[in-house]
């Protein structure tokens, strides 16, 4: 095992559910803090102990220090490295569950607030994964792990080199590319039934210029207040609703 000196950012974990979900999820973990006051996290002591994971006492001082004063509810873990899926991998796992790929992907999404969120939100909408771009785009970080409190540990993520390109492949492998800008076509006139990537861009710039070439059509979401554009993970759970919408509702039929 490594030692406690090489630990970073990305290592550690902390949130009842983040660790929780990851216990579940089988993922190797190193060791896990939990606060030395309190029984609140038995179920998390309990877990650890029935997959032989080590388990320390840390007082409030020791687990701030631990998280970089994160929200870590008394309980912090140090995690083995995750490891990213490839498109072909998320596809694939449309395919065995005999669902119409969808994939979510985000061009210069660098806040882990954001990808976390989507991530939350992609796993209670069904979508078989998420694709991020190497550069300028947020990775899989504790801090992500924090906000999508645990569906990191069940939702596929794709980091590739360039992310037009990974478009157009899965347009070769038949799915429609969706992107969301404000000069779209209203997202409620647009069928986003069948085999779907949705894209959506940064918080600052939006779709670059060579993913939104590749995509096959661009769609809004209508806004009647006064700001002018929804935040990432707000703009991406609208999408993913309405894409699960219309595939209730054509199931339906």
């Amino acid at each position: 095992m490594s030692n406690e000196k090489e630990m970073t950012e990305r290592d550690i974990f902390c949130g009842r559910n983040a660790v929780l979900e990851i216990l579940r999820s089988g993922r190797e973990i190193h060791k896990i803090w939990l606060k030395k006051e309190g029984g609140r996290n038995n179920d998390i002591r309990q877990a650890a102990a029935e997959r032989g994971i080590p388990v320390q006492s840390a007082d409030e001082a020791a687990l701030a220090r631990l998280t970089d004063g994160g929200r870590h509810q008394g309980v912090a873990a140090w995690i083995a490295a995750g490891s990213y899926a490839e498109p072909e991998d998320i596809l694939a796992a449309a395919a065995a569950k005999g669902e119409d790929a969808l994939i979510i992907a985000l061009d210069s999404v660098e806040d882990p607030q954001n990808l976390g969120s989507v991530l939350r939100t992609a796993e209670g909408m069904g979508a078989h994964g998420v694709i991020v771009p190497k550069r300028h785009g947020a990775g899989l970080t504790a801090a992500v792990a924090r906000v999508a409190a645990g569906a990191a540990e069940y939702v596929p993520v794709a980091r590739v080199s360039n992310l037009a390109r990974s478009l157009e492949f899965l347009q070769e492998q038949g799915l429609w590319i969706t992107g969301a800008e404000r000069d779209g076509v209203s997202v409620f006139g647009a069928d986003l039934t069948g085999p779907r990537a949705l894209v959506l861009g940064g918080e600052a710039k939006g779709l670059g210029r060579a993913v939104r070439a590749a995509c096959d059509e661009i769609v809004s979401l209508p806004m009647v207040g006064r700001l002018s554009s929804y935040n990432v993970g707000a703009a991406a759970a609208m999408l993913m609703y309405e894409t699960r919408r219309q595939r209730a509702g054509r199931e339906k039929e």
